[in-house]
């Protein structure tokens, strides 16, 4: 089955490291992702950038785009990966390892429900 890790974290914060500081966490996350990919069961994996760049449409009559995201939040949606995982406790245990690499924030895990299928996730 197909679980979404959405990864959430305080924007401000992981706006402000080094550059160094990123490519550390990256590299942490890469062990990760390397072994997911060797075992065939990562999909898209996708780093947001930021939501000063965002968009968001109201559905109202007519409807209304905005600047930035829909609502005021603390912990902003940063990325996303798509894992294939034998159920929650698996898919879970994946977040832990992300969460090992990448401190603070909050991961939110939803299996997902695929509609087109699209083949194959590597």
């Amino acid at each position: 089955m197909l679980y979404a890790i959405l990864c959430y974290h305080d924007e401000d914060f992981v706006g402000s490291w080094s550059k160094e500081q990123d490519e550390a966490v990256m590299k942490k996350l890469a062990v990760v992702q390397d072994k997911l990919t060797s075992q065939g069961r990562l999909g898209p994996v996708a780093r947001l950038l930021p939501t000063t760049a965002a968009a968001t449409l109201r559905k109202e009559d007519p409807p209304l785009v905005i600047d930035g995201p829909y609502a005021e939040t603390k912990e902003q949606l940063l990325g996303f990966y798509i894992v294939d995982c034998k159920n929650l406790d698996d898919a879970l245990d994946v977040a832990r390892e992300l969460g090992a690499a990448n401190p603070g924030g909050a991961y939110e895990v939803r299996p997902v429900g695929v509609f087109r299928p699209g083949g194959n996730l590597t």
